[in-house]
């Protein structure tokens, strides 16, 4: 017991050690390309000074690490256990009776930790400072705010009084924020349907919609002309921004409230229940990644073929992450539910690599 305990320990240093080494590496690396392309994109800038584009780089580097996790586990897995197999160790290991399961137990213990710890500590931290970009971006680089749109358009549910509405527009502009074209479905407080507001735009203007030119079409009634009309609204500009925010500015706690308050003002939350699902999946992903890792790792010099080993673990890591990406756009455009598109290939992958090791292992 105190041996295989002693071993344990020793295969999950090796293995952090590593996996510490190649996220730091892979950080390292990106972190210059990142601030190479906001060089390149203030070179024109004089406000961009050079302290301002290295604390930009830095701000965007944790979103970006999340995004390659997968391939840092893979990597570091595989240069554990190929360094352990090469050096004999993992071989003296065998001969005294440690199967290849109780070699991953370590490793899996080491991503799992670190999974939850990278969704529940870090995941907050990184958004905070990828809301801190976003905030230099448009002060240096003036871009302009907006709103992201589906492709059904914008709408906004709001209650006033004894009436509720409901609004779409296919387009919004800016500055001030202007909806067209306009539809307006208005309802009682029991949800029976009274009629529409059509115009050609909307402008909200303090605590209403300044609208123009609409045509009042009641249940059972001739269409009325409105050449003004103000609807009362306790919308603001920031609430609606809050509500679109971009999901790397949101972290794993706010996205429950996120959704709910998507859902009170009638938007769409399918994005951002689909990046819940998705970090409370990247656990399994991740340690499924060390089961490959070790199916192409830990019998490389029994069999030879390094390159070949090496090689075959980066496509299979690469098809996994494709086909994720893949899944997931498909539940963020609601052709899949979002359980299944974020669960279904981390799952798939944490049995395909299970059965790998076992049929490479086990016959």
């Amino acid at each position: 017991m105190m041996k295989s305990l002693t071993l344990s320990r020793y295969l999950g240093r090796q293995y952090m050690v590593w996996f510490f080494a190649f996220l730091f590496g892979l950080g390292g690396i990106i972190y210059l390309f990142e601030v190479a392309e906001l060089m390149r994109r203030s070179a024109d800038l004089v406000e961009a000074t050079l302290g301002v584009v290295l604390r930009m780089g830095a701000y965007k580097l944790p979103e970006t690490i999340e995004k390659i996790l997968p391939f840092v586990v893979l990597f570091s897995g595989m240069f554990t256990f190929w360094r352990l197999t090469r050096n004999q160790e993992l071989v003296i290991a065998r001969a005294a009776g440690v199967s290849a399961w109780q070699f991953l137990a370590p490793a899996l213990l080491v991503t799992l930790v670190f999974g939850i710890i990278n969704v529940t500590l870090v995941n907050p931290v990184g958004a905070t400072m990828a809301t801190r970009y976003k905030a230099l971006e448009a002060r240096y680089f003036k871009r302009s705010l907006s709103l992201e749109l589906t492709g059904a358009g914008l709408w906004l549910r709001q209650e006033e009084g004894e009436r509720r509405y409901l609004l779409h527009a296919d387009k919004v502009s800016m500055d001030p924020l202007t909806l067209t074209p306009l539809i307006v479905f208005v309802y009682d407080q029991d949800n029976i349907y009274l009629g529409r507001i059509d115009a050609p735009r909307a402008v909200l203007s303090g605590e209403a919609w300044k609208i123009t030119d609409a045509w009042f079409n009641a249940e059972g009634k001739m269409p009325e002309q409105l050449d003004l009309f103000y609807l009362k609204t306790s919308l603001t500009l920031e609430k609606i921004q809050d509500s679109m925010a971009s999901l790397g500015t949101i972290s794993f706690w706010q996205l429950p409230d996120f959704i709910e308050a998507l859902k009170s003002i009638g938007l769409p939350p399918v994005r951002h229940e689909l990046q819940f699902q998705m970090l409370l999946a990247q656990p399994v992903l991740l340690c499924a990644m060390v089961f490959f890792a070790a199916a192409f790792s830990l019998r490389m010099n029994r069999r030879g073929g390094s390159l070949n080993a090496l090689m075959a673990g980066v496509i299979v890591g690469s098809i996994i992450f494709s086909l994720n990406n893949v899944v997931t756009a498909l539940g963020a455009n609601q052709t899949l539910p979002v359980i299944l598109a974020a669960w279904a290939i981390p799952l798939v992958a944490l049995v395909a690599g299970q059965a790998t090791l076992l049929y490479l292992e086990d016959g």
